[in-house]
C-alpha cells in the first residue's frame, strides 16, 4: 500500500475530492449547420482527431496559478511535473471512443505501471454525466440544438470512478484541429485537494488539440469557493493547465501493454457496474479522499496489482471489487 500510494503521488493529476454544487454557465457557441456531406466529413475528421490521442508519450504536466480575483489571495508558484503515459484504444463502435491511459514509472529495468485516466467520446450526446459538488454525479441532458456535430468527453479517474464532463466542437481554426468543451464543473485535482485550500472546486474549459508530434490538453480553470450560506461561489484564482503529449517511446512501453493484458477483463467488469449504478441511481455519489480520490480507489488498484503479479484470479478480484462499489454507492441516490 505505501508503494502504491508513492506512484500515485508521482504522476495522478486527475484525484478529487468533495465539494460543493454549483451552476455551470452556458456554452456561447451556436447550433452547428452542416449539408449532409460536411457533416460526414467532419465526422470522420473528429474521429481521426480523437484517434490520434492514442500512443505513446512523455507528458509535461505545466500549472500555474495566474490572476488572483480574491483580494488578499496569493497564487501559487508554477509547478512543472512530468511522465510517461501509453494510451490505447479499448473501444471505438464509430459513435463512441473509448481511450484508456497508462502511467508508466519507475526505471526501465524496474517499472510499475497505474492506470490512470480515461476518457470516453460521445457523438452527437443526449446527456452527460456531470459533476454536480458533494461528491455527487447527476445525468444532465445537452440541449437538443447543441447535439447536432458535437462530441461529448467524460473523464474518468484511476478507479473508473467518474470526474467531469463537457461537450463540444471539433473545428480546425488557423489549421489547427481542436476541441473545445463547454464550461463544466469538476472537483480539485490531487495536487490541490491534499493542500486543504480555500477554493473548494474549478469551473473550467478544456480543450484538446493535435499537434505535429502528439497533442495538448489545454484547461483555463477559475479556481472557486462555496458559499456557505448556499449562495453564489466566489472566484479564487485563475489557474491554467498545459498537459502536452510528444510521442515518444523510449520508456518501458511492454509494461504497461502486459498490465493492461492482465488486467483489462477485472477492469471491464469495474467500468461496467460503475455505468450500472449511475443507471439505477440517476448518477453516482461516492466519499472522496484527497490522497486517492474515492475511498475506494486504492483497494480497486489493489486488486488489479494482485491480478497482475499472480496473486489472485479475475473472477475473485472482479467480485471483491463489484462488492465494494456497491457498498460505497448504492442507496446513496443521484
Amino acid at each position: 500500500m505505501p508503494r502504491l500510494r508513492h506512484c500515485l503521488a508521482a504522476g495522478l493529476a486527475a484525484l478529487t475530492l468533495p465539494l460543493a454544487a454549483l451552476p455551470a454557465p452556458a456554452f456561447a457557441d451556436g447550433p452547428i449547420v452542416q449539408s449532409p456531406e460536411a457533416a460526414r466529413a467532419a465526422f470522420e475528421q473528429d474521429r481521426q482527431a480523437i484517434l490520434a490521442m492514442a500512443g505513446d508519450f512523455k507528458v509535461t504536466f505545466d500549472m500555474q496559478e495566474s490572476t488572483p480575483w480574491m483580494a488578499g489571495y496569493q497564487p501559487l508558484e508554477r509547478k512543472i511535473s512530468g511522465g510517461y503515459e501509453s494510451v490505447r484504444v479499448i473501444e471505438d463502435s464509430g459513435t463512441r471512443i473509448v481511450l484508456q491511459h497508462l502511467l508508466v514509472t519507475g526505471d526501465e529495468a524496474n517499472p510499475y505501471v497505474v492506470k490512470h485516466w480515461r476518457q470516453d467520446w460521445q457523438y452527437e450526446p443526449a446527456r452527460i454525466l456531470v459533476f454536480k459538488g458533494a461528491d455527487r454525479w447527476e445525468w444532465e441532458d445537452v440541449p437538443q440544438k447543441m447535439r447536432a456535430g458535437r462530441w461529448s468527453q467524460t473523464v474518468w479517474q484511476v478507479d473508473d470512478s467518474p470526474r467531469y464532463a463537457g461537450w463540444g466542437q471539433w473545428e480546425t481554426v488557423q489549421g489547427i484541429r481542436r476541441w473545445r468543451s463547454n464550461w463544466t464543473m469538476r472537483p480539485l485535482a490531487r495536487r490541490d485537494a491534499i493542500r486543504n485550500p480555500i477554493y473548494d472546486h474549478y469551473v473550467g474549459i478544456n480543450r484538446h488539440q493535435i499537434t505535429p508530434d502528439g497533442w495538448i490538453h489545454w484547461q483555463d480553470n477559475t479556481k472557486m469557493i462555496s458559499a456557505k450560506d448556499g449562495g453564489e461561489a466566489q472566484p479564487v484564482v485563475q489557474e491554467y493547465v498545459l498537459n502536452t503529449y510528444t510521442r515518444f517511446n523510449g520508456y518501458n512501453v511492454a509494461a504497461a501493454d502486459a498490465y493492461w493484458e492482465k488486467t483489462r477483463s477485472f477492469w471491464d467488469a469495474v467500468r461496467r457496474k460503475w455505468d450500472a449504478v449511475a443507471e439505477s441511481e440517476g448518477g453516482i455519489r461516492i466519499a472522496q479522499e484527497p490522497g486517492a480520490g474515492t475511498t475506494i480507489a486504492d483497494d480497486l488498484l489493489r486488486l488489479a496489482d494482485a491480478i497482475k503479479d499472480g496473486k489472485t484470479s479475475g473472477e475473485v478480484a472482479s467480485a471483491e471489487a463489484l462488492a465494494l462499489i456497491a457498498a460505497a454507492t448504492t442507496g446513496k441516490g443521484g
